[in-house]
């Protein structure tokens, strides 16, 4: 008795207690509703609408025709530190769905929602399709970018990029193998910032490891050394500066999937592209001048992604 008494003490207690604090308030906006894939006959989350007076049926809910809105990856650098490439990427108008940043820790940062458009590509164009932003995941890496030095024939700019460290670089794979897999994104459309708007863009530059990412994980596109050997024994030296070459390599180029007028000459439009190029596919030498090389993996890329 005399415990049951206590215990009616305390309980009394508790609830004149909670009556005199303020009741919280709790102000959620749930946008998504999980459903049964009645293919997969798995639970999944999806947006749909919310009506008073009738019911949305999902007894049907997948239909077949469709696909995803997820056509491109994107690699970018920030060329800022960790802690300025959050603050830049979280506050103001640019941003990216991942960051990933140059430290020893496990972290990879998800800033925007994959099924969100986020503001990492800006003006771009890819085999006919402008405005990237629309079918793309963006993958933010911190990086320096470049900083500007001696001016040579190999590097007309003066611009010298930064590289990679290896532990970044597994980040960046395990992370971009996942996007991959699950979009069932292809190979040519992986892609750099530079590729998608080389008129103004050089991210990640030419210290990204684009051929290890393809050898190791079997990311992204590469060409085959035999196609290209073959080819470069076919470079008409004697044409490299005719109209109707320089016709033919600026539509091979637009052809893989890069913006570029067909002109018949070699101006700065042309330059910019073929040095987007090569960032991504000749690293080596990277200043923007059609050489037997470039030629030769531009077209064993064509050989193997295009035909």
């Amino acid at each position: 008795m005399k415990f049951q008494f206590c215990c009616s003490a305390i309980l009394l207690l508790l609830l004149s207690s909670c009556a005199t604090q303020s009741p919280k308030v709790i102000n959620n906006i749930i946008r998504d509703t999980i459903v049964i894939n009645k293919i997969t006959e798995k639970y999944e989350s999806v947006r749909i609408a919310d009506l008073d007076k009738y019911k949305i049926s999902t007894t049907n809910y997948p239909a077949i025709g469709k696909d995803e809105r997820i056509r491109f990856l994107i690699f970018h650098y920030t060329a800022l530190d960790n802690e300025k490439s959050m603050s830049v990427l979280t506050t103001q108008e640019v941003s990216a769905h991942y960051l990933i940043p140059d430290d020893f820790t496990d972290s990879i940062y998800l800033l925007v929602d994959e099924s969100k458009r986020a503001w990492h590509a800006g003006m771009s164009y890819w085999k006919g399709i402008n405005n990237i932003n629309f079918s793309s995941i963006g993958i933010e890496i911190v990086n320096p970018g470049y900083y500007v030095g001696e001016i040579t024939e190999s590097n007309p700019n003066g611009w010298y990029f930064y590289g990679y460290p290896n532990h970044q670089i597994k980040k960046v794979a395990e992370l971009a193998k996942n996007i991959i897999d699950r979009y069932q994104i292809d190979p040519i459309n992986v892609l750099a910032h530079s590729d998608i708007a080389p008129q103004r863009k050089q991210d990640p530059g030419p210290k990204f490891p684009w051929k290890q990412l393809y050898e190791d994980y079997n990311i992204g596109a590469w060409y085959e050394d035999v196609h290209k050997n073959l080819y470069l024994s076919q470079f008409p030296y004697a044409e490299r500066d005719s109209i109707n070459f320089i016709q033919s390599v600026q539509n091979d180029l637009n052809t893989y999937g890069y913006e570029i007028q067909k002109t018949g000459v070699w101006d700065e439009q042309s330059k910019k592209v073929i040095m987007a190029f090569q960032y991504h596919f000749r690293p080596e030498r990277c200043d923007g001048i059609l050489d037997a090389e470039t030629w030769a993996i531009l077209q064993a890329l064509i050989l193997k992604y295009r035909n």
